[in-house]
């Protein structure tokens, strides 16, 4: 089952372990957040291995920083599995993230280097212009504020939420596909960033985050 992973070999450098083990990271916390590993089911160290052309260790790294971060579960004597989806989990998640998403855009309002800035702008562009890949975009433009933010702690501790979050709703997305494919843009948020206008990208950022979970539950009770 190579479950839709890329293929992360091919590189040389010197810090080559190191790099395998993020982007082994990377290619299975894609696959489980896009449901193209589905809820409860089995994931072999070997045959990950073999789909993204990796060695066992930094699979099984990369397997344990998942299980840290609820996308992933270990059941001893049974193996390793995609974590099941609670939609109970949405409303305390949302709880969770509405204070730190607003910690982190007020931080990026800020701090953002013109480099942040710039990324932040052309997400936002992409998004409001892509037809496709939206909430991949979206996942990324909300990882641009986390590391805007430059604080380590708090871009850590959003990512693992938001990894929840947008797998929450990608699985309640799958129930209704003609739904709108992000629930609301991250613009308003971004354009208080590169205002420098803290309070207004903490406040922009809340009201996304409100809207993002009135759009999920309402997907998810139909």
């Amino acid at each position: 089952m190579a479950h839709g992973l890329t293929s992360v070999d091919g590189s040389s450098s010197t810090a080559v372990p190191i790099r395998l083990v993020d982007r082994a990271y990377e290619s299975l916390r894609d696959a489980l957040i896009s449901l193209r590993i589905e809820p409860g089911e089995p994931m072999d160290e070997k045959q990950l291995s073999a789909a993204m052309g990796v060695g066992l260790t930094p699979v099984r790294d990369a397997l344990k920083r998942l299980t840290l971060e609820g996308l992933v579960v270990i059941y001893p004597r049974r193996g390793t599995f995609a974590a099941e989806i609670r939609v109970s989990d949405e409303l305390w998640l949302t709880e969770v993230r509405i204070p730190l998403e607003g910690q982190a855009a007020a931080l990026a309002a800020q701090r953002a280097v013109p480099e942040d800035c710039a990324r932040l702008l052309e997400l936002v562009a992409r998004l409001e212009d892509d037809g496709t890949d939206l909430v991949d975009l979206d996942a990324a433009t909300h990882r641009a504020v986390y590391a805007a933010s430059h604080n380590a702690y708090l871009e850590a501790t959003c990512s693992q939420y938001a990894n929840l979050a947008m797998r929450l709703w990608n699985y309640a997305f799958r129930r209704d596909p003609d739904a709108s494919d992000v629930p609301c843009t991250l613009g308003s948020v971004v354009q208080a960033i590169v205002a420098r206008d803290p309070e207004r990208a903490r406040l922009e950022a809340e009201l996304h985050l409100r809207h993002f979970s009135d759009e999920v539950r309402s997907l998810l009770s139909r």
